[in-house]
């Protein structure tokens, strides 16, 4: 095939074990060498499953050597989230005291990944319990590096994931996101990422017993893919979507929804809440701009996005109350300086009472009810994952100021996540030797419209990755 295998996108990856140009043992070990030459460097592998990755191929090399149909990824490796569970492998969330927690079976996206063929082929760093900031930072596995530049952070927290895909040691990354933990690494490491909307992916995030956690903990997280190319993150989307009996959140809509009539219009608010941005960031966004005009949307600067500062309030009054009847434990579990970053929110952001959090359940439904309304008039909406470049390793836990400017930061991403709407991180270039990049926000359920805007912006700007570590 000329060049290294690992290289390759996963389309083509799958397509060249789908026609017997490649064995997917071959691939495998391809990915398997990537992995030894460069993790050392930038440790975003937590565990990883080599063994288990080569008996996958050898599977599917039989398979296909009896003739039977291959599924549209094929033989083609991912990392899977230290959050997230993979049979047979401990889902140790970054901490010791999980170090042993074996997962009895596949979380539901990974099962859909195994049945489109994709191969597992080693779980991914993040923070500690997924609460120690945004960097990626475990007390079991310690920093990640971005690739781009050892003294920023790769961004989190599904860092691990987006430093894989950026240097060819995954074709894709299975990462779960809250309020910007896909499309801010993606961002920052130079990859395509996507949130879906709410209920789009079945998932089972109960790892640790058979009750379900509270209402912002049910709707806030969803999980999301890693690529290094708009159209493998489309192909990672339709094998995503979908239901599970073990989801009764996930809802059976069509991958793909009927065609808006005229050109579609975009919204664009390059400054979220009035807030302040960094001009590469907005630079970046005026650029994805161009190339949708380009591309024959109707492109519109509008004055700002629905409710921004309600919705980051509601947000972490929902949140904190919920969290806060174990946060004794949960502080024990990160550790002193691990605590910093959360232990800093319950200081500023005291819980609800019952009247309190009652009232806010219907606040969060009615900012809901702003933002559909806000899309119905535009069904896009270009704006930043992150309102800086990548910033210092460990800021948002420093000290008050680091923590209030990564939160402003990544507030459109918070907002997005918390009205459960979808949004896909593309890259746009590079700035002062790193990766720039936008989001496009959707629709609930129209997360085609979304990854048709990234596309455009792609064909315009190109492919950042796969890179080397610097």
């Amino acid at each position: 095939m000329g060049d290294a295998l690992w290289k390759l996108p996963a389309a083509a990856q799958a397509k060249a074990v789908r026609d017997g140009e490649v064995c997917a043992v071959e691939l495998v070990e391809s990915h398997l060498e990537r992995i030894a030459e460069v993790d050392p460097q930038v440790n975003a592998v937590t565990r990883l499953l080599a063994e288990r990755a080569r008996e996958a191929a050898e599977r599917t090399d039989r398979r296909r050597a009896a003739g039977e149909e291959l599924g549209p990824l094929a033989g083609v490796p991912f990392t899977v989230k230290e959050s997230t569970a993979i049979a047979g492998v401990p889902t140790t969330f970054g901490t010791p005291r999980f170090r042993d927690l074996v997962a009895p079976a596949d979380a539901p996206p990974v099962a859909r990944l195994r049945a489109a063929g994709a191969i597992p082929i080693g779980h991914s760093n993040m923070p500690t319990l997924i609460l120690a900031g945004m960097h990626t930072r475990s007390k079991l596995f310690g920093d990640t590096v971005n690739p781009w530049d050892r003294g920023r952070t790769p961004g989190g927290t599904s860092g691990g994931d987006a430093v894989a895909v950026a240097t060819g040691m995954a074709a894709l990354g299975l990462g779960n996101d809250s309020g910007g933990s896909v499309r801010i690494p993606a961002q920052f490491c130079g990859v395509a990422g996507l949130k879906p909307t709410t209920g789009r992916f079945p998932a089972d995030h109960r790892i640790l017993g058979p009750d379900d956690p509270g209402p912002a903990s049910q709707l806030l997280v969803t999980d999301g893919p890693f690529a290094r190319s708009v159209g493998d993150l489309r192909l990672a989307y339709e094998v995503l979507a979908g239901t599970d009996p073990r989801d009764p959140r996930a809802v059976p809509v069509p991958a793909y929804g009927e065609p808006l009539p005229g050109p579609v219009k975009v919204a664009v608010v390059a400054d979220p809440g009035g807030h302040g941005v960094h001009p590469t960031v907005r630079a970046s966004i005026a650029t994805a701009a161009d190339a949708l005009r380009d591309a024959g949307y109707d492109v519109r600067e509008v004055p700002d996005v629905p409710r921004l500062d309600e919705a980051l309030d509601a947000y972490g009054r929902i949140t904190v109350t919920e969290f806060a009847p174990t946060w004794p434990v949960v502080r024990g579990l990160l550790g002193e300086g691990g605590d910093r970053y959360i232990g800093m929110m319950m200081e500023r952001t005291p819980p609800a009472t019952a009247d309190e959090f009652m009232k806010l359940m219907g606040t969060w439904l009615n900012i809901r009810r702003s933002w559909a309304e806000f899309l119905h008039e535009y069904p896009l909406l270009l704006g930043p994952s992150f309102t800086e470049p990548p910033v210092e390793p460990g800021l948002e836990s420093r000290d008050r100021a680091g923590w209030d400017r990564v939160g402003s930061g990544m507030r459109l991403c918070t907002v997005t996540s918390f009205v459960g709407v979808p949004g896909v991180a593309v890259p746009t270039g590079t700035a002062d030797g790193l990766p720039s990049g936008v989001q496009i926000v959707g629709r609930a359920f129209r997360e085609d419209l979304c990854l048709a805007a990234a596309q455009a912006i792609e064909d315009r700007l190109g492919v950042l990755t796969p890179v080397d570590p610097r």
